[in-house]
């Protein structure tokens, strides 16, 4: 955990074209856009301070910037979870972006983490100081995330996502090897009434008394890739996109992903994590700290122009 928190905006990076010529633009509009309103309530005092610089140099809430100055602001109490910050942007156009996430880089505020969020990294690091999750991936989760750009992009696109997003791939790493290559699954997902997980998702059965809250018809097709020292990757290519439908299907199946809390080993450590914290042997016998699931490849339909979005292969 960052014990003295700062944040830091290079103005070559965070300003469109525009606006990093020669003109001035002041400090204090350039910080109120892009901090959380309790920040923003607060500038007097971190510029009484001497919280906020410029090249290095304590600045005035009448300083004006020019482009190419990188800001700096100190935020004193302020504590954050370190995170793997290293998004990176794969696809743009004039209204959207895909971008990769790390994996346990939140994508939006948290209880710990207001800042080190990957929404809020993009608008710190972009021009795009507005811009707007399109869906969400769990913090564990890597890949592919879709942006709007500013408000009014995502007003038009929020509404279409179903048309806008019309193929999702994703890789898997799983403990234990398939006895088949290829299987795709239908079935009904829901939460179910007295779970030790309150968060967890079932495959519906039949056959279990269990009380299932809403089911909802899912599907899935699973590919296994390569298999090494007892593990699969596996791709799995979504039909329908419910809560945890990957995990909680390849659970099902016998195959949980590395590193699930949820849904390898029964939710066990899941409910330990919460209870006392878990230490390195309990991530050996998960096989990693966070579960190996990645978005690799999405597809879109730009009115009518089918774009596909992909991390680079793997070497």
């Amino acid at each position: 955990m960052s014990e003295h928190f700062s944040l830091i905006f290079n103005l070559s990076d965070c300003l469109a074209v525009a606006e990093s010529g020669t003109l001035a633009l002041p400090l204090i509009d350039f910080l109120r856009l892009r901090l959380t309103p309790a920040d923003v309530d607060r500038l007097p005092e971190l510029f009484a301070s001497g919280c906020i610089c410029v090249d290095n140099e304590v600045v005035s809430a009448d300083f004006n910037l020019l482009g190419g100055a990188m800001v700096r602001v100190s935020l004193p109490g302020h504590r954050e979870d370190d995170v793997d910050a290293g998004w990176r942007l794969l696809w743009q156009n004039s209204e959207l972006m895909a971008v990769y996430k790390p994996h346990l880089l939140p994508v939006s505020r948290t209880t710990r983490n207001l800042y080190n969020t990957l929404i809020s990294l993009v608008r710190r690091q972009t021009p795009y100081y507005d811009a707007r999750l399109l869906h969400r991936l769990d913090s564990e989760t890597a890949g592919v995330v879709l942006l709007a750009k500013h408000a009014s992009a995502d007003r038009r696109w929020k509404p279409r996502l179903d048309q806008l997003i019309t193929g999702k791939i994703y890789h898997a790493w799983v403990a234990g090897i398939p006895v088949w290559q290829t299987k795709t699954l239908l079935c009904d997902l829901s939460e179910r009434a007295g779970s030790a997980i309150r968060s967890q998702v079932y495959v519906v059965d039949a056959s279990d008394s269990g009380h299932f809250v809403k089911p909802r018809h899912s599907k899935t097709a699973f590919r296994v890739l390569y298999s090494e020292a007892g593990n699969a990757l596996i791709e799995c290519r979504l039909y329908t996109g419910r809560k945890h439908q990957i995990r909680a299907q390849l659970s099902y199946l016998g195959h949980p992903v590395l590193g699930d809390k949820i849904y390898g080993h029964r939710g066990y450590f899941y409910l330990k994590r919460i209870e006392e914290g878990l230490d390195d042997t309990d991530f050996r016998v998960l096989g990693s700290r966070y579960h190996r699931l990645q978005a690799v490849e999405f597809t879109l339909n730009i009115d009518g122009d089918r774009v596909k979005v992909a991390l680079p292969a793997q070497p």
